[in-house]
């Protein structure tokens, strides 16, 4: 069975599709499977923010299969490793959390690069172009981390 990863962001249109794509092109599909959702239920079914996917795919990544759906409960057993993009995010996520172990699969991203800092991945939503390419840039830095480590771990 692969090893389950989650990405979260509040709409799932800008960070955690970025995030879910990047890190699925660190790692082999036959061992590990990446997806992404929002804390919000306003894109749900929808694609990627425009501005998302052409920054993906100046990156060499295509991610305009995904598709928003929003974060549930059932997410805390369906998947092994949940990584938020910002604070607000853990907060929504750990107060949908039922005990100790869901609690433990969820961590900030950027813990990856900056353990313990709490920083965030900035929103880019209502921002310059530009914010999309900063977002990739800490997403990219923080997914290579990650991919290590769960290569370490689990192969």
């Amino acid at each position: 069975m692969p090893v389950k990863i989650l990405m979260v962001c509040l709409g799932n249109i800008c960070r955690s599709p970025l995030a879910e794509g990047i890190l699925a092109s660190k790692l082999p599909n036959d061992t590990f499977f990446v997806d992404s959702a929002g804390t919000g239920s306003w894109h749900i079914g929808h694609t990627p923010d425009r501005r998302s996917i052409e920054t993906a795919k100046k990156n060499g990544l295509d991610i305009t299969t995904q598709r928003g759906r929003q974060f549930s409960i059932n997410d805390f057993d369906s998947f092994d490793y949940i990584y938020v993009m910002d604070n607000n995010n853990y907060r929504d996520v750990i107060h949908l959390a039922q005990n100790d172990s869901q609690k433990e699969k969820v961590q900030l991203i950027l813990d990856a690069v900056f353990p313990n800092e709490n920083v965030d991945v900035p929103d880019p939503y209502y921002g310059t172009a530009n914010g999309f390419d900063m977002v990739y840039q800490m997403l990219d830095e923080a997914c290579e981390v990650i991919a290590k480590r769960l290569m370490t771990k689990h192969h």
